[in-house]
């Protein structure tokens, strides 16, 4: 039986961090969960190299966009490798292979009356790759809230428009197509306010794959690079696939736009896609204008690899937001990891050692210890089949904790001074329970924590590598008597917060430095500026720029980028400001806080809200904005001059 599942196919124009690990973690972890359910799975991820965003990175980098391209990719599958995750599939979007899979669905959707060539003059945003139809020049993105660019081209349109019937139907019939439920409710609520045409093809950038007979258009990156999960499996009778796993902010193109392209085709859909939330550091959204992101390497240096697994899959509940911190990844793997996986294998096996020579002794074993094992398996794989890591892992746990006091409980250190043939026979029993526990534990925690769970797994005697193990056989009673152990190393070195920290965060320090370079990024000088044209007093003069006070803040329906804002600037009512910040700040968060807004700006309306000025905040490339503030105390309506 096969299972095919994807990844996001990542944006090449930065270098791979903790997010990018996330996705990739979970699905190697799914991966292999469903290879021990006895299934072949097949896990694709690979990289989207075409669109304006590369092309002026690499411009930026002074490279061409091919040498770019094969400069991230390549990093991409160096982070892959060093983290020990298993891809079976690496598809790249500047494949002569994916070029042939995107022009043929072109003709598929061409042929059969989908597509029509139109021209588009009007507002874009290349931060979301979104063409804003009611906008107007100088406006921001009704998403992001970035300035949006004039653009005027000849375009190749696909008739999205024709396909919301059939998309709710799709959502309706079968309820498990979009997970988790808040994702799918936020994807019918943007379909049933109607679709407009898609454009599928741009004429004014050179960096992408021409579209067959009208080679002076390449296609737009939704179709491009959504193909991707097609082209990585061609050939294979592997599609459709079982699961795209993806980030909640793409997943309206996954589970609007890619149906609609793959019916239009003629081409079986996807049966699954599940969009996680995002990793917050330390309760704030990483990004690079911020300087909060965090790389997996550092990490998997001081800790392992299996330890930041570990703290992502059960310190996050998968599908909502998370928050990752030092503090908390060193505190979860002491208590969890040292303490207590770590500490059980080491005391099974060297108390089986020390008392019975190595050998897994004869002898029945504890019911009560079996039952809840038994149990223990089946929550925790029923958990793991709905993606609900965290609980499963939780389930396991609470496992570790019923032997752990059932050693105690039986004190084998006790029984083994006695010569009474009881407790003799009370020492083979605790002894054999505690390794066939141990057997069920490190199995079911195989796919999570593999690399760990395989060293364990080898100090239990087993021959038989652990990614060779079925869910068939983890009931209980499979450990055999006799079996000889291995030598006893300990897996979970205990950590020392404070050390530990400070190497992450100088590891960290220095891979960042490392990915800078490695994209051939500077830091420009005052005096260069950015290229920007210059601009008299008198122009500065015109922008009225205003302190102000949040009073009230909440987010846009509809809109994971935008939040309503209520600032005072001194005036008899508030400002109604709409921006484009909820990835960078709470709501709740900014109640109370100053800033500074353009008080002077036309009123525009954002999904359906009057904005009556724009918010000032500083923004590095495609990162998250950060708000203008002070150091001083200013008060409310004073002019920035």
């Amino acid at each position: 039986m096969k299972y095919y599942l994807t990844t996001p196919i990542y944006y090449t124009n930065a270098a791979p961090h903790i997010g990018h690990a996330y996705t990739t973690m979970t699905a190697d972890t799914i991966r292999r969960l469903k290879r021990m359910e006895g299934f072949d799975a097949v896990l694709t991820t690979g990289t989207d190299e075409h669109g304006v965003n590369v092309e002026r990175a690499a411009q930026a980098a002074g490279k061409t966009a091919q040498e770019y391209t094969d400069v991230i990719a390549e990093e991409f599958r160096r982070q892959w490798r060093i983290l020990g995750l298993t891809i079976d599939r690496f598809e790249r979007t500047t494949s002569a292979r994916h070029a042939r899979c995107v022009q043929e669905l072109f003709i598929r959707c061409r042929d059969r009356g989908h597509l029509y060539k139109g021209n588009y003059t009007g507002q874009y945003c290349i931060f979301d790759n979104l063409y804003v139809n009611e906008a107007k020049p100088g406006d921001p993105c009704p998403e992001c809230g970035r300035p949006t660019e004039t653009v005027s081209e000849e375009n190749y349109f696909f008739r999205l428009s024709a396909f919301e019937d059939r998309l709710l139907d799709l959502y309706e019939s079968q309820p498990g197509f979009i997970q988790p439920e808040t994702r799918r409710n936020e994807v019918i609520a943007f379909v049933r306010q109607g679709l407009q045409d898609l454009s599928i093809s741009r004429t004014s950038i050179k960096w992408g794959i021409p579209v067959p007979g009208e080679e002076k258009h390449v296609f737009y990156v939704w179709f491009d690079a959504l193909t991707t999960y097609m082209s990585a499996v061609h050939g294979e009778n592997l599609w459709p696939a079982d699961l795209h796993l993806i980030g909640k902010e793409i997943v309206r193109f996954h589970a609007i736009y890619w149906p609609a392209f793959l019916m239009a085709a003629d081409l079986p859909l996807p049966k699954r896609i599940f969009a996680h939330g995002w990793l917050l550091f330390e309760n704030d959204k990483m990004s690079k204008s911020r300087g909060n992101i965090v790389r997996a390497t550092p990490i998997h240096r001081v800790l392992g690899t299996d330890a930041l697994r570990y703290f992502l899959l059960r310190e996050v509940v998968f599908g909502q937001d998370g928050s990752f911190s030092y503090d908390a990844l060193v505190g979860r793997y002491n208590s969890d990891l040292a303490n207590g996986l770590g500490n059980l294998a080491s005391r099974t096996l060297a108390m089986i050692h020390q008392y019975r020579g190595g050998a897994v002794p004869n002898g029945s074993s504890d019911s009560q210890i079996a039952r809840t094992a038994t149990d223990v398996t089946q929550n925790a794989l029923e958990a793991f089949d709905r993606f609900e890591f965290s609980k499963a892992l939780e389930s396991v746990w609470s496992l570790i904790s019923a032997v752990d006091k059932f050693i105690v409980e039986r004190a084998p250190w006790k029984l083994a001074k006695s010569t009474d043939a009881t407790a003799n026979r009370q020492l083979d029993e605790t002894l054999y329970t505690s390794a066939e526990a141990l057997r069920v534990i490190t199995a079911l925690l195989s796919p999570v924590i593999p690399e760990s769970a395989a060293k364990i797994w080898s100090q239990l005697g087993f021959r038989q590598p652990i990614d060779q193990v079925r869910t068939s056989e983890l009931h209980w009673g499979q450990l055999r008597g006799g079996q000889l152990l291995g030598a006893v190393t300990g897996v979970f070195p205990r950590a020392d917060p404070k050390a530990s920290i400070e190497q992450m965060r100088r590891l960290e320090t220095e891979e960042l430095a490392r990915q800078q370079a490695l994209l051939g990024k500077t830091t420009p000088s005052a005096a260069q500026g950015d290229g920007a044209a210059q601009i008299s007093i008198d122009d500065f003069a015109k922008v009225d720029l205003r302190v102000g006070l949040v009073k009230d803040a909440a987010t846009v329906k509809g809109s994971d980028k935008l939040l309503h804002l209520h600032v005072d600037i001194g005036e008899p009512n508030p400002r109604s400001i709409v921006a484009g910040i909820a990835g960078a700040y709470k709501p709740e968060g900014l109640v109370g806080r100053k800033v500074v807004i353009v008080a002077n700006l036309a009123p525009r309306k954002l999904r359906g809200i009057e904005s009556q000025g724009m918010i000032v905040a500083a923004s590095m490339g495609d990162g998250d904005p950060v708000l203008a503030g002070f150091l001083e105390d200013v008060p409310v309506g004073a002019r920035l001059k």
